[in-house]
C-alpha cells in the first residue's frame, strides 16, 4: 500500500511517501516553517511524490498528524488530507503526535511517556509501552501533576516537556514529528473514520464580546 503522510501539527511542514508492502520510505520532504503551512504543504507533497517518481493517482491511503499541537496547523493538515482523500477515492487516517514521539525513540524495556510542553505550565502527555502501544488516553496535565507522575512511575520521558522536569522555567525546544514515523503508523491504523483534530484544550483566541456587532 502506498501511503502519503503529511504533518503540519508543529513547526515542520512535511510530506512523505511510504510503501507498506516493502516497509520502505520512498521519499520525504520537510521544511521547518513555524507558521504558514497552508502556503507550502502542496509543494511538500509534490516534492515527495516527485522524489518517489509517483503521482497522486498512485496513493492508496493518506495519513495525517491530528495533534495535539498547533491549532491552525492541525486544521490545515486534516482539511488537506480529507480533501485529497475525497478527490482520490481513498481513505484518510489520523496519527497522534504523541504516538509519533513515543515511536520515534529506540526501543528499550522501559515504558515511554510522551510529553509536550503545552505552555501556561501545562503538558500534553500520554503513556506508552516500551514498543509504542498506548497505555492510556492522551490528556493535558499541569506541571506539578506531570512531575508527580514521572516520580511515581518508571517512565522514559520523550518530548519537549522533558526539559521542564529539571527546570520548570526552562525554554523548551520545539517538538518535531518524524514524517517517516507518521507514515509507518498511518499504514498500521485500522479505522474507517475520517481523521479529526485532537485538541486537548480550547483555542487561545476568544471572541471579544464587547466588540460584537449585532445582527439586523
Amino acid at each position: 500500500m502506498i501511503v502519503l503522510a503529511i504533518d503540519t501539527a508543529g513547526v515542520d511542514c512535511s510530506a512523505a511517501i511510504y510503501d507498506s508492502s516493502k516497509d520502505k520510505l520512498l521519499s520525504a520532504a520537510t521544511e521547518t516553517l513555524g507558521r504558514g503551512h497552508a502556503e507550502h504543504l502542496m509543494r511538500m507533497i509534490d516534492e515527495a511524490l516527485g522524489q518517489a517518481s509517483l503521482t497522486l493517482d498512485d496513493v492508496e491511503r493518506i495519513a495525517v498528524t491530528i495533534g495535539p499541537g498547533s491549532f491552525t496547523g492541525i486544521r490545515v493538515g486534516v482539511a488537506t488530507a480529507r480533501g485529497l482523500a475525497l478527490a482520490l477515492g481513498v481513505e484518510a487516517v489520523g496519527v497522534s503526535t504523541l504516538s509519533v514521539l513515543a515511536n520515534a525513540v529506540e526501543v528499550t524495556d522501559m515504558p515511554v511517556l510522551a510529553a509536550m510542553d503545552a505552555k501556561r505550565e501545562e503538558i500534553y502527555l500520554q503513556p506508552f509501552s516500551a514498543t509504542g502501544t498506548p497505555l492510556g488516553e492522551p490528556r493535558i496535565e499541569n506541571l506539578s501533576g506531570f512531575a508527580a507522575l514521572v516520580q511515581d512511575e518508571a517512565y522514559r520521558v520523550v518530548g519537549s516537556a522533558e526539559a521542564l522536569l529539571a527546570d520548570p522555567k526552562a525554554v523548551t525546544p520545539s517538538d518535531h514529528f518524524p514524517i517517516g514515523i507518521v507514515a509507518r503508523l498511518g499504514a498500521e491504523v485500522e479505522t474507517t473514520s475520517p481523521p479529526k483534530p485532537l485538541y486537548l484544550r480550547g483555542p487561545d483566541a476568544k471572541p471579544q464580546a464587547g466588540f460584537a456587532v449585532a445582527r439586523a
